[in-house]
């Protein structure tokens, strides 16, 4: 139960981006979203380092556990998946604007959110060959019907899609997935939660430094801005994927995702509760719906989950963690 509420915890995280954002100046999305992996992600990488530096790269028990999955340790070179989940990060961002900005917030989102635990059960599926099984479907359903009415409720929107629109938003449910299972990856070979999710964020904060250059930075020279987004970076970025990392070493991928659809849940009711925002009926209805898809997931995954003395102590390879070096995420 306790990875389950790390991820639930790291969904709480990357639902107030919404509300932050709407509190803080009026920004270009694309510098406000560089400047969130460039700071969040430098942390990341920073917390990753001095945890190897100070030589623990183990459990605090001084074992690393095996994977609950069952599968053998994946082969290649380490930096290649680093590479492919940096890529990921780096990707989600613009793929959520543009898909929003061409469809408008409600269907841009539901698509993004919605596509992302999908893609995710699927790759693992196909590359794992791990099925999530029958409560995963049950429960993703839910969760993402309850998205696309919570979303519905907002009356925002074109009322046709548009076809670019929807694969730019799919292209983030898609990127979300990669970063996820490369996350993953990492941590089946050994590596700790803090150092894969620093790896990987590092590296995409190496690349958001120039992109940051490139726009229009003044927001950051005030101070509800500066603000804006160190919230954005150490808290939906760097606490937030530090809780994802330890969730996701011990639960599925496809799990990981679907129970973050709990970031919308907390969006909304941040609406509410701070900003003011009126929830329609309709909108209660999808919360509803959403919940509901979580809490299943969360009850079954707690219920399978090995205790921790039980789970196989194996020998944890050496680890080198270069730091190098969205939307909602």
């Amino acid at each position: 139960m306790r990875s389950v509420l790390l991820v639930l915890a790291a969904a709480v995280c990357f639902g107030t981006t919404g509300t932050a954002q709407a509190l803080g100046p009026e920004a270009d999305p694309l510098s406000v979203g560089a400047a969130r992996i460039l700071i969040g992600g430098g942390a990341l990488a920073a917390v990753a380092l001095a945890m190897h530096v100070a030589g623990r790269r183990r459990d605090a028990t001084g074992t690393s556990v095996a994977p609950t999955s069952g599968d053998r340790v994946p082969r290649g070179p380490a930096w290649v998946v680093v590479l492919i989940g940096a890529a990921g990060v780096l990707a989600y961002q613009p793929a959520f604007f543009a898909g929003t900005a061409a469809n408008g917030v409600a269907i841009g989102t539901v698509v993004a959110l919605g596509s992302a635990p999908v893609l995710t059960g699927v790759l693992d599926w196909v590359l794992r060959r791990r099925f999530p099984g029958p409560t995963w479907v049950l429960a993703t359903a839910l969760a993402t019907v309850g998205v696309a009415v919570l979303a519905s409720a907002s009356g925002t929107g074109p009322t046709a899609a548009d076809p670019l629109g929807v694969a730019s938003s799919v292209g983030a449910g898609a990127s979300y997935a990669v970063y996820t299972l490369a996350g993953k990856s990492l941590l089946d070979r050994g590596w700790t939660s803090p150092a894969s999710m620093g790896a990987m964020f590092g590296a995409a904060a190496a690349v958001s430094l120039p992109v940051l250059l490139a726009t229009e930075t003044a927001w950051l020279a005030t101070g509800e801005g500066l603000a804006m987004a160190l919230w954005l970076g150490l808290v939906t970025t760097t606490a937030a994927y530090l809780l994802f990392g330890a969730g996701l070493k011990r639960l599925t991928p496809a799990t990981v995702a679907t129970l973050t659809l709990a970031e919308p849940l907390t969006a909304t009711l941040l609406g509410v509760l701070v900003l003011q925002e009126r929830l329609p009926t309709t909108a209660v209805l999808g919360l509803a719906v959403l919940a509901s898809g979580i809490v299943l997931l969360a009850l079954a995954s707690s219920r399978r989950m090995p205790r921790r003395g039980a789970a196989r102590p194996v020998r944890a390879p050496e680890v080198e963690v270069t730091a190098g070096v969205g939307g909602t995420r």
